[in-house]
This record gives C-alpha cells, sequence and structure tokens, in this order.
C-alpha cells in the first residue's frame, strides 16, 4: 500500500480542465487529507465534493467532467480516431456496450432515512489484501492510443500511458490490473508502482513456454494474482476498428510485454533464421514481385521500428521488428483451451488465479472446480460479442452459483471465493448496484482512460475520486455506512 495510507482527496479534484494541473487551489480539502487519516473511516464523497465547490469559488472546475457523458464525449473531442474508436468501440451494432450501460437502470437503488451515517467507510478486503475502496484499475490493451494526441505524438506515448495510470494508482492505493497488451514492459509498470498492489492479466497464448514466462515475470514483478481472460481466444466483430483498417497490434502498439520476453525474442529470432534461409532459396530463382510501398504502410514501418528494442534505425535496416509483429500475430490467444488447461496453469505459479469472462453460472462451477480462486464477471466491455447479455444481468446470477458452490465445498467462510465485476461502470452508482448484487469489488476501465485521455495521472486519479466520492454520497443517501453493509436489500427488486 502506499505510504499515504490510501485514498488522497484534494490532490487532483479540481484545477484548469485539461492542463493537467493538480490541487484544489486555495479553501480547497488539503494536500492528501483522506491519505493521513486513513481512507477506512473518512466521508470521501462530502470531501471531494466540498473541493471542487470550493474551488469554483476561484474560478476553477474539475480536472475532467463529473458526468460521465461529458467525460466521454469531452475524449472523443481530444483523441485520435483510431485510439476512440479503439477505447469506446464494441462488437458488431454495439448493442452489448449499449445493453451493458442501459442495464443497470433495470436496478433501482432504494434511498434511506435516519439512519446513522456519519462515518463511512469504503474500505475492503480482497484476497487478504486490505484496499481503500473495492475498485480496481481494470487492464487496458494498447493504452498508447489514449495519448497519442498529447505532447510527442506516437513516439512518446508509451512513456504517457501505463506510468501516468501508475502515478495515479500509488496515490490511491487502488490495484492495477496489468495488460498482456500493454504498452509498458510489467517490470517498468512494477517499479513505477512501489508497493502499490498490481495484479497480472494473462492472454493465453498459443505457446506454453511463453505463458510460462510471462506468469514467471509477473510473479517476480510482484504482481498478487493472475487474471486469465478466457473470452477473448479470437478478436470479436469490432466494427469500429475495422472500418479504420486498424489493428494496433499490427503496428507493434501494445506489445510491449511481448518485445520485453526472452521466449518471445527466441521466436522471433527463430523467424528471422526461417526466413533468411527461405530467402536464400528464392534467391537462386525467379524474384518475387512485391507492392509499391504506400504511405500507410512506411508509417508502419516505422512504428514497429520505434517499438522494437533498439535504435529505430538500426530496427528499419533489419527483419526483426516486422518479425515481431508477425510472431505476435501468430501466437496470439488460444482457440483450443479447455477448462482442463486451467488445471496446468495453476501447477506453474502459487499465486490465485482469477478467471475474467465468465457470463454463466456453469462456467463459474466449472472455473471453481478447476481450481480458480475467483471469478470475474465481464463480457469485455461489450467488444467481444454483440447483442450478448448485459454484464451486469449475469451478476447475480454467476454469485448465487459462486455462494452455493462455496457452501457445497465446505470450505467456509475463510476460504470465500471473492467475485468480482466488469463491463458497464461508469458511476458510484453503478458500483453500488454491483456490490449490492453481490460482487465483492469491480473494475473500472474505460471512464479513467478517458481521464487520461484528457488530463494524464491527474486524469485518471480525478476519474476515480469521482466515482469513489459518489460511491460514498450513494452509501450514506441509502443508509450504509461500510461497503459490507450493501446488499440486495438496497435495491427494488
Amino acid at each position: 500500500m502506499p505510504t499515504n495510507g490510501g485514498i488522497s482527496t484534494g490532490q487532483s479534484g479540481t484545477g484548469q480542465s485539461g492542463t493537467g494541473q493538480s490541487g484544489a487551489g486555495q479553501g480547497g480539502a488539503g494536500q492528501g487529507g483522506a491519505g493521513e487519516s486513513g481512507a477506512g473511516r473518512i466521508n470521501l464523497g462530502r470531501t471531494v465534493q466540498s473541493a471542487i465547490y470550493r474551488a469554483g469559488v476561484y474560478g476553477r472546475r474539475p480536472v475532467v467532467p463529473t458526468s460521465p457523458d461529458a467525460l466521454a464525449n469531452t475524449a472523443r473531442r481530444r483523441m485520435t480516431r483510431t485510439g476512440w474508436s479503439y477505447v469506446a468501440g464494441g462488437a458488431g451494432a454495439q448493442r452489448t456496450v449499449v445493453a451493458n450501460r442501459e442495464a443497470f437502470g433495470r436496478y433501482r437503488i432504494v434511498p434511506r432515512q435516519l439512519v446513522d451515517v456519519g462515518e463511512r467507510s469504503l474500505r475492503t478486503t480482497l484476497l487478504g489484501r486490505e484496499l481503500p475502496a473495492p475498485v480496481l484499475f481494470a487492464p487496458v490493451g494498447a493504452l498508447e492510443l489514449a495519448v497519442q494526441h498529447q505532447r510527442g505524438g506516437r513516439a512518446a506515448a508509451p512513456g504517457n500511458a501505463e506510468p501516468a495510470l501508475s502515478r495515479a494508482a500509488r496515490d490511491l492505493g487502488l490495484p492495477v490490473v496489468v495488460s498482456s497488451q500493454a504498452s509498458t514492459p510489467m517490470e517498468q509498470t512494477a517499479a513505477d508502482l512501489g508497493d502499490s498492489p498490481r495484479w497480472f492479466q494473462l492472454y493465453w497464448s498459443s505457446d506454453d513456454a511463453l505463458v510460462e514466462s510471462f506468469v514467471s515475470r509477473a510473479e517476480a514483478s510482484g504482481c498478487e494474482a493472475i487474471v486469465v481472460t478466457v473470452d477473448t481466444h479470437v478478436l470479436g466483430w469490432r466494427t469500429a476498428d475495422l472500418d479504420l483498417g486498424y489493428l494496433p497490434f499490427a503496428r507493434a502498439e501494445g506489445i510491449a510485454q511481448y518485445l520485453s520476453d526472452p521466449v518471445f525474442r527466441g521466436l522471433v529470432e527463430a523467424r528471422v533464421q526461417a526466413g533468411a534461409a527461405a530467402s536464400a532459396e528464392e534467391s537462386t530463382g525467379e524474384q518475387a514481385t512485391s507492392e509499391r510501398p504506400t504511405p500507410a504502410a512506411v508509417r508502419s514501418l516505422l512504428s514497429m521500428a520505434r517499438h522494437h528494442p533498439g535504435p529505430t534505425l538500426r530496427n528499419l535496416a533489419q527483419p526483426h521488428a516486422r518479425a515481431a509483429v508477425e510472431t505476435f500475430l501468430d501466437v496470439f490467444s488460444r482457440s483450443t483451451l479447455t477448462w482442463a488447461d486451467l488445471a496446468w496453469l495453476r501447477a506453474r505459479t502459487t499465486l490465485p488465479i482469477l478467471v475474467k469472462g465468465i457470463q454463466h453460472p456453469d462456467d463459474a462451477r466449472a472455473a471453481l472446480d478447476h481450481g480458480a480462486a475467483g471469478i470475474i464477471v465481464s463480457n469485455h466491455g461489450g467488444r467481444q460479442v454483440d447483442n450478448a447479455i448485459a454484464s451486469i444481468d449475469a451478476l447475480g446470477p454467476v454469485v448465487d452459483a459462486v455462494r452455493e458452490w462455496t457452501g457445497a465445498s465446505g470450505s467456509g467462510a475463510d476460504a470465500e471465493v471473492p467475485v468480482l465485476f466488469d463491463s458497464g461502470i461508469r458511476t458510484g452508482a453503478d458500483v453500488f448496484t454491483a456490490l449490492a448484487l453481490g460482487a465483492d469489488a469491480v473494475l473500472l476501465g474505460r471512464p479513467w482512460v478517458y481521464g487520461l485521455a484528457l488530463a494524464g495521472a491527474d486524469g485518471v486519479r480525478a476519474v476515480a475520486e469521482h466515482v469513489l466520492a459518489e460511491l460514498d454520497l450513494t452509501m450514506a443517501l441509502a443508509g450504509v455506512s461500510g461497503v459490507e453493509q450493501i446488499g440486495r436489500h438496497n435495491l427494488a427488486l
């Protein structure tokens, strides 16, 4: 946990919008007030709210919009077209993206009155780690796309992506789920996070040695859990990206974990050597014709060379950068996985394994039967299957199945299996609803990416604080003083 003890307020709640300046200004909430007193016994909502209003007296507005729609719309105007399409886009006609958002309206919160909620706490414990709030930063691949419009452009984007997220997460004390498709190697992210908690999200490669290497590196980087994403063994039909013909990984964007991995580099070298041998054979025969390079192709090659380890000019002259992209496209994910493979992974790490992408109670039971320590209810933010069930509609039945499984296994309360929720969380009220339906914590995704796009680390921090502030105020108005008290009785079911 960070040395300041958890969530800080008054550091980024207000400022000149989009400037990245932090601080509530004169008359604000103070520097790190929540951290000094501990985030477990403060009224965070009123603290953040008051800091914003007080700064407004001096003409300052929040670093990023507090309305989720305004936040997204402002980010859309600022981000590149390809960046926005990748982050905001979903599968097909976007019906699952819409369903994720609109389904929350079917679960209405019931306000309660004259309950002593003078002291409220967001603190919780997850997998044995005490956290200042039941919120994690969801894994987001190719994060550099969200900041390519910022100073330095595409060349500087990787350095403005995960490092900024890490600074915000470290200040807040909230866990980061590090993506397999990150723009920064996990070792650098771990160094940037310091003692702040982190998990690692694994896309299961078709090369088992690479899977083992990723898991080993995650353990060495201080990750406290492995999150296996099982709903992306093939990419969904993502129309926004398809219409632009843009896959970031084909340009070496979002493959830093692979480029920094010794096993992957070995695969690349083998491909280069095989290609050299094939070229030698072809040189004795008829020369193959090739298409005239287009400006777009040149830009793509430059992106590959810039992302590959080593000097860009050398990478342009050698085949390794392009071979790395081709190798990634070959080994990414695997459609032959079955539940039995989870036991293989279980035997190769001492870390708890959580399975992400569960939408059906039977899949939750199967995951637990094969060694999972936790379940993440998610439909990948609507990016995989169009017209799918809203993730929040899947949450209750999955929670019931997990609790039934835990009881039947005789594990007892000490071994209770955590259920986390992902896909559709935009506000503190959304967090409250997910907790009321039985989630132990939630993963926050697109909103913090929009904050990153608008104001870097300050924007990420502000978005998280706004969500937590609304969660705290919703708890107060629903007659709840601690997140452990939130349940289905708080909803009009």
